[in-house]
C-alpha cells in the first residue's frame, strides 16, 4: 500500500506530517522517538520506533555477559599488559 505525501516547510527545515490513522496503526504518537534509516536502495527512507533506553540497555547488558562469558579470560589477559 503506497500513501502519497508531500513535504512541508517549517521554518528553515521540511517535515513530511503524519497523518493520525497512521500513527494509530503504527502504535505511535506525537512525541514518540523514531530512527530514520536509509533504505537498501540508497533512495528511500525507512521511519520506524526507535528501541527505549531500557531495551537498548537490557540488549547491550545480555551482549556484554555473553561477551565476558565467552572471552572474558583472554580480555583479563589482555588488561595486564
Amino acid at each position: 500500500m503506497a500513501i502519497f505525501k508531500k513535504l512541508t516547510k517549517i521554518g528553515n527545515s521540511t517535515a513530511l506530517l503524519i497523518d493520525r490513522p497512521i500513527l494509530d496503526l503504527l502504535n505511535m504518537t506525537h512525541d514518540t522517538r523514531v530512527e530514520i534509516a536509509l533504505g537498501d536502495d540508497g533512495k528511500s527512507l525507512v521511519i520506524r520506533a526507535a528501541a527505549d533506553s531500557n531495551e537498548r540497555s537490557a540488549a547491550f547488558d545480555k551482549a556484554l555477559q555473553e561477551t565476558n562469558r565467552s572471552h572474558g579470560g583472554a580480555l583479563k589477559k589482555l588488561s595486564k599488559k
